[in-house]
């Protein structure tokens, strides 16, 4: 383009420019190794797009470093002379955008014409010598860049390189040591391109033969005698990128974007929600190994290690591009996870087990939105319940109304006397599992599902006989008054286990709703009182029920002391408050104290006296 008198070319600050790539755009001056075998490797695929007949180890990478320099070999196109002015001096242009192969960009690793910039991490300077393979008679050319901007071309004989490809050397910063030593490129090089499909070789320049950094192609792309054989090696696999022993591993196969890979499904627990990352290759390079957006959120119960030909990824080359692509593989590996879990409860009963045992709270996740699943897999997780930790279908088969609860706290406040009266409850104050109880009619027609309320429970408690209940009649009494502040009513009954003396009936719901209506009180003839008021509604009452099989409560009935009588209803209040789990609010602490003081000084006393006596 010519530029009129009013324009003006933008100047470029190279080493702003390279400060820029390694604070925001690259994680670690490491991959400057990831960006020259990643040019290696799309120069190798436009040679054999000029060489289609050449045999599969015709073309290679030689990897270099011996301390003082680092070297990138490749047998790949080659740049003309023209090439070099074109994609060398300028940055963000490709050559994978021109000279018609722009429509065939999906074969490339590299679209953003950056990569050599990230040389300059490591070193001051960048040398290419280069030979074109599309012209017999071209000749090498090198290039210098400099990291103050500068850069200069010229051409050599043939002979300064005999066979067209690519040769680039790094003369390391001597505060670049880190990333350059032979050993760490030699790490660098197994860590980014070991999936590669090209042959990689490393030499550290002591003489002996290369090391392979990729001997081997993808363990999925390998034949084995037995499926037996080929489970162990890819669960090997796993093991040795993850460092843990899977508990089983997924194939992952999704021929419509090339995508080919496993996933690990983790042998221990990890928290709803917690997203770990998953190892990406795009064409056998390494892209990311914290890429958690290729799998929806639910599936946090493995990790993925897959190598794909159609995802793009960002500029960095550090992470996965969002798009239609992207959300399409997304949905077809969680499919693919869905189908595991279907295999698995239908033949493998045992590995299913394991799983649900482990990862149950995933599977729930995943079942609560996902009818397919819900009907797999219900019956067979497990819950907690009056007959202990059991299968839901299993639950169902002993109890025909299956009652559920709200809150843990109430669970714990019922549990003990609900089993010895036979009702069958189940605890749904943990994530998803009141929800998923719900649904049990869904899959087991004949099933009933209520929630568990005082009512229910209070129902199933024997009255005592009238007799009983009238000599108690004075103490139920002080009872009342003494625990009025609480908004508690008391009450006496007979139930299992006769080891327990009451019970404290008291929802998180009735709570809040008391108050609430002791701040409107209190806010009375305010604005704030005048919108408590408003939401006031008839204020739901605990009820402590006494157990009269229970000795202790035989005992405290028959006192015929008021003051007493109202300290032994303050500690029975405090006991049941306890043996419910829930937090205690500030006054019932003090009241569990109190009484316990006063319950003390009421024995002195009465000690005191019976020595006065004597």
């Amino acid at each position: 383009m010519t530029l009129t008198p009013a324009d003006r070319a933008f100047q470029v600050d190279l080493r702003g420019l390279v400060d820029l790539l390694s604070h925001h755009l690259y994680s670690s001056p490491r991959v400057y190794l990831r960006e020259l075998l990643q040019n290696a490797v799309d120069a190798l695929t436009a040679r054999r797009a000029l060489e289609p007949d050449a045999s599969a180890d015709a073309f290679g990478i030689r990897l270099y470093a011996d301390g003082s320099v680092v070297r990138v070999e490749d047998d790949g196109v080659g740049l003309s002379e023209a090439d070099v002015h074109t994609f060398l001096a300028t940055i963000g242009r490709s050559s994978k955008r021109a000279e018609g192969i722009a429509e065939q960009r999906g074969d490339f690793i590299g679209q953003f014409g950056i990569g050599l910039l990230s040389c300059f991490l490591v070193a001051d300077e960048i040398h290419v010598l280069s030979r074109s393979a599309r012209d017999p008679d071209a000749p090498a050319v090198e290039w210098r860049g400099h990291g103050d901007g500068s850069y200069s071309v010229r051409t050599l004989p043939a002979s300064a390189r005999p066979v067209p490809g690519t040769t680039v050397t790094l003369t390391p910063r001597g505060d670049a040591g880190e990333w350059t030593r032979p050993a760490q490129v030699q790490a660098l090089g197994r860590h980014f391109g070991s999936l590669l499909r090209h042959p990689v070789v490393f030499d550290d320049g002591s003489g002996g033969a290369g090391v392979s950094v990729n001997p081997e192609p993808a363990p999925w792309a390998r034949t084995y005698p037995t499926p037996g054989a080929r489970s162990r090696a890819l669960a090997a696999y796993g093991q040795e990128v993850f460092g843990f022993a899977p508990l089983d591993t997924i194939e992952l196969d999704l021929p419509a974007v090339g995508l080919r890979g496993i996933a690990c499904v983790l042998p221990e627990a990890v928290p709803a929600g917690r997203r770990h990352g998953h190892r990406v290759h795009v064409k056998g390079m390494l892209l990311s190994e914290q890429a958690d957006e290729i799998l929806p959120e639910w599936a946090f119960f493995v990790r993925c290690v897959i190598d794909a030909e159609s995802l793009r990824p960002t500029a960095s080359r550090e992470a996965l591009y969002e798009d239609d692509t992207l959300a399409a593989v997304r949905d077809a590996l969680a499919e693919r996870l869905r189908e595991w879990i279907a295999r698995a409860a239908a033949s493998d009963p045992e590995l299913l087990g394991r799983f649900l045992q482990t990862h149950h709270l995933a599977v729930k996740s995943l079942a609560v939105h996902d009818d397919e699943i819900l009907r797999l897999l219900l019956p067979w997780l497990p819950f907690e319940t009056t007959d202990g930790h059991t299968t839901l279908d299993e639950f169902a088969r002993t109890h025909r109304t299956v009652l559920v609860t709200s809150s843990v706290e109430e669970f714990r406040q019922v549990a003990a006397i609900a089993s010895a009266a036979g009702l069958g409850v189940v605890n749904g104050g943990y994530t998803y599992d009141r929800e998923l109880v719900h649904r049990l009619p869904e899959i087991r027609p004949g099933a009933s599902v209520a929630d568990l309320d005082p009512a229910t429970l209070t129902a199933h408690l024997d009255p005592v006989d009238r007799e009983t209940e009238l000599a108690a009649a004075a103490y139920l009494a002080l009872a009342r008054d003494a625990l009025a502040v609480f908004d508690c009513d008391v009450a006496l009954r007979t139930f299992h286990p006769a080891s327990a003396p009451a019970l404290l009936v008291d929802s998180r719901e009735a709570r809040h709703e008391r108050t609430r209506s002791q701040l409107a009180r209190e806010q009375e003839g305010g604005l704030w009182g005048d919108i408590l008021g408003a939401l006031r509604q008839e204020a739901p009452r605990a009820q402590l029920i006494l157990n009269q099989l229970n000795p202790l409560v035989r005992t405290a009935v028959a006192i015929d002391e008021p003051e007493l009588a109202r300290t032994s209803a303050e500690a029975l209040y405090g006991q049941a408050a306890l043996l419910s789990r829930r937090p205690l609010r500030p006054a019932e602490s003090s009241l569990i104290n109190r009484s316990f003081l006063d319950l003390l000084a009421h024995a002195l006393r009465k000690d005191s006296s019976l020595r006065e006596d004597s």
